[in-house]
């Protein structure tokens, strides 16, 4: 008897310990990348851009208050919502009027929001990148402000406000993760390094809004990427060298 109550007990430690490590959004992100809702473009750009590894160095958890800018036509969103519906929030702020059209009616976006309706993003007159007019977010206590393959488009101006803009929207000690393609270190503006951008100009930009670097990571390094041609180039595209930053809002 007394052997079959330890192998009990021994039964329901590692079914506690189970539950213990189980990962929440992990859990979530994977169910949401099975959605009908993605198409297969974007089902096959899960391997090149792994989001859950993405999302876990980066820190977000399935009760955070999570801030995407720019989220575009909505990659991120369609994982980012749902995983964040039941215990978190989900806001997207500037350029979200495809995921408003397309994805605040579908099931697991009811808590979507949208913010930042005044932002606008122009153009100077013969200027190639993005110049931003914004005022906040609407939020100032989130966890997380995440960017993705967004920083290269704008200009200093412009992305001297984003960084701003997502260290106001901030807790203190929330994380501010940024990804984008990568040119090479001081570099001249060309028609072939334009939709790349200088991860050491970044990094210097973004402690000048008064964040602190905290990590990067390799998830998305790729060695046969000269950083010589247009990221659209046949030899790169889907394929593209991205430094992927980490930084943090000082806790005080």
């Amino acid at each position: 008897m007394k052997k079959l109550v330890s192998l009990s007990m021994v039964c329901a430690l590692l079914s506690a310990s189970a539950l213990v490590s189980a990962d929440p959004i992990k859990e979530k992100i994977e169910a949401a990348m099975a959605s009908d809702l993605r198409t297969q473009a974007e089902v096959d750009r899960d391997r090149n851009r792994r989001p859950v590894q993405t999302l876990t160095f980066f820190e977000v958890e399935d009760d955070m208050k999570v801030v995407e800018l720019i989220p575009g036509g909505g990659w991120y969103t369609k994982l980012l919502a749902p995983a964040l519906n039941e215990k978190g929030e989900y806001f997207a702020a500037i350029g979200t009027s495809r995921i408003e059209t397309n994805l605040s009616d579908k099931p697991g976006f009811e808590k979507m929001r949208i913010v930042a309706k005044d932002a606008e993003l122009y153009r100077e007159e013969g200027a190639r990148f993005y110049s931003m007019k914004a005022t906040d977010l609407g939020v100032t206590d989130a966890d997380v402000v995440l960017t993705f393959r967004n920083y290269h488009n704008f200009s200093e101006q412009g992305r001297k406000k984003m960084n701003e803009l997502a260290f106001n929207a901030l807790k203190p000690g929330g994380i501010y993760g940024v990804v984008d393609h990568t040119a090479r270190h001081m570099e001249p503006q060309n028609s072939s390094n334009r939709r790349r951008i200088d991860p050491v100009l970044a990094i210097k930009e973004i402690q000048e809004a008064g964040f602190v670097l905290v990590d990067f990571s390799t998830l998305h390094y790729r060695e046969d990427d000269e950083l010589e041609y247009e990221v659209g180039a046949k030899s790169v595209s889907g394929n593209t060298d991205r430094w992927t930053i980490k930084f943090m809002k000082p806790k005080s």
